[in-house]
């Protein structure tokens, strides 16, 4: 099969999320397997800055906008750093020569709809250039979400019965606007209908994905149950209901290479599932230093990485925290991210208040990631929604237990510790049993109690989790499936 992915992220060329890790991994992983694959993005700046060389290429093309505009551009070209999967970039710096992806500090870009209206039309035209036949097109998130409505209705050249894909990192952003940039598509206004573009009088870029693909695919099987009913469905949910089994999950994997306690070169000591107490000891005394905390082996480290929002539950996990200084329990606490403002501002003013309990690093680092990761104890995700999530596989990796809401993704790879999953030997972290802060300092003193006091069933639980086989491999093999599947009912009702 040949494959293409369109994809606005993909790592190392640009970043904001777990859209780039899938984008930036699974190709490759595709491609290994035996298959073509190749990868179209927009050159934002970023992708100079990826360390990879970048090479021109001797495809351009021209795009008609309205009001008698052209606005040309070229491809670049590079590789995913698997080295068996080329990445095309549409070269165009009006529209991405830009210090942000999407917008800034003022809010996103007025212009989005014109930008990615365009990268959408150019990926057709870049497909149709390299000459190359496409068994299936792979569109991820809103951006590239209207690309399948845009073949169908014969923009671009490209047969209109080519297969797509549609897949939803996270169905909360959609791409929502006006009736008003509908004429960037290049198309008449008849093409303008609720069966595509059109959705409550404006022009939604997800929706006109999910009714046009001919499947979609969500990063979890839970939340591909989650966003069909009204709570998590933000809107859509009629409409993905009405596609019945065309709607499926996948889990995401993590780069088991980079990921490894065994040979991470971020820590300061490695470890295995044979040695992860000597190790994992090791670390945290380290970590306790270089975050400014007393060095202490007994103290319980919670771990948090990631946005700072209140979707992460960070309206339940500030709460607790106060309740732990104030009452004065024994715990420190190891936080890395940036986001909301008010909840930066809480964590600087509690790290001050009580330093040898809080150590808040806000913005974001890799290696320190990697750092809290291999040091704690616990590690929360106490999400109200969560489409994945991959730090709790990275706690997974590290034998660091998760607390985590049963939602989504949390919920298809963490299993609750229960008298049941203690005996079968399948427990790997705890669920919350409510949403809100009793339930997740509950949480809390059931794992530490379990830390401390059943140290055997303690060392299960780790075991059990760094054991578990969460690679992209696994993953990338049900997604192949999923394309074998859909080119051949393509086919079918072609007939």
């Amino acid at each position: 099969m040949n494959i293409v992915y369109l994809t606005t992220e993909s790592v190392p060329f640009a970043k904001t999320g777990g859209l780039a890790d899938v984008c930036g991994t699974l190709p490759s992983v595709v491609a290994s397997a035996g298959h073509q694959c190749s990868v179209i993005m927009p050159a934002f700046d970023s992708i100079r800055r990826a360390g990879i060389p970048i090479e021109r290429t001797d495809i351009s093309f021209a795009i008609d906008m309205p009001g008698d505009r052209i606005v040309g551009g070229r491809v670049l070209k590079s590789t995913l750093p698997a080295g068996n999967v080329p990445v095309y970039f549409i070269d165009q710096p009006m529209y991405y020569s830009r210090p942000y992806l999407y917008g800034d500090k003022h809010g996103d870009y007025r212009d989005n709809a014109e930008r990615f209206i365009f990268y959408s039309r150019a990926a057709i035209e870049v497909m149709k250039r390299l000459g190359k036949r496409v068994d299936l097109i792979q569109c991820n998130d809103w951006q590239s979400a209207i690309v399948p409505a845009l073949i169908q209705s014969g923009c671009g050249g490209l047969p209109v019965d080519t297969p797509t894909v549609l897949s939803i990192h996270n169905l909360a952003y959609q791409g929502s606007f006006s009736a008003e940039a509908f004429p960037l598509t290049g198309l008449p206004w008849d093409e303008f209908r609720s069966e595509s573009f059109e959705f409550y009088g404006g022009m939604n870029f997800l929706k006109t994905g999910i009714v046009s693909a001919d499947h979609v695919c969500t990063v979890s099987p839970t939340y591909a149950r989650e966003i069909k009913t009204p709570v998590h469905g933000c809107g859509l949910d009629p409409i993905l209901r009405s596609l019945g089994d065309r709607v499926s999950g996948i889990i995401n994997g993590i780069d088991t290479e980079i990921w490894n306690p065994a040979k991470d070169v971020h820590v300061v000591r490695n470890y295995d599932v044979e040695t992860w107490e000597s190790g994992k000891l090791e670390n945290k005394l380290s970590l306790q230093a270089e975050m400014g905390l007393p060095s202490d082996p007994d103290v319980p480290l919670i771990g948090l990485v990631g946005r700072l929002a209140e979707q992460k539950g960070w309206d339940l996990i500030l709460p607790v925290m106060r309740e732990h200084l104030r009452e004065g329990r024994p715990t420190q606490w190891a936080v890395l991210g940036s986001g909301d403002p008010v909840i930066e501002s809480e964590l600087q003013w509690l790290k001050e208040e009580h330093p040898d309990q809080i150590a808040a690093h806000i913005g974001f680092s890799d290696p320190l990631a990697h750092r809290i990761e291999a040091s704690s104890d616990l590690f929360l995700m106490p999400s109200r929604y969560e489409p994945c999530g991959l730090n709790q596989l990275y706690s997974l990796r590290y034998g660091t237990v998760c607390i985590v809401t049963a939602t989504g993704g949390l919920a298809d790879t963490i299993v609750d510790t229960t008298e049941e999953t203690i005996n079968n030997g399948t427990a790997t972290g705890f669920h919350l049993r409510s949403y809100d802060a009793a339930s997740l300092d509950r949480a809390i003193g059931d794992a530490l109690r379990l830390r401390f006091h059943e140290k055997e069933i303690w060392k299960k639980i780790v075991n059990q989790g760094m054991t578990r086989d969460w690679s992209w491999r696994k993953s990338a093999f049900q997604y192949i499936d999923l394309y074998a599947r859909t080119i051949s009912l393509k086919r079918r009702v072609g007939k």
